[in-house]
């Protein structure tokens, strides 16, 4: 399984920490998605930023 998360708002004006858990995630600037595992570190960061990403669930390529 695993998230698709965009980064829909600037972090700009938030706690410095929150633009740092938005890069460790490899969002660098509006409107760019990642794929990301599903696991509980991702889960985290993404609760931490909540306000500032979209998140969807990503579609499996057949194997």
């Amino acid at each position: 399984m695993a998230l698709k998360v965009t980064l829909v708002k600037s972090p700009i004006g938030f706690e410095k920490s929150q633009g740092a858990t938005a890069r460790a995630m490899g969002l660098t600037r509006l409107g760019k998605t990642v794929e990301l595992p599903d696991n509980e570190s991702v889960q985290g960061m993404v609760f931490k930023i909540q306000h500032l990403v979209k998140v969807e669930q990503a579609e499996e390529a057949a194997k």
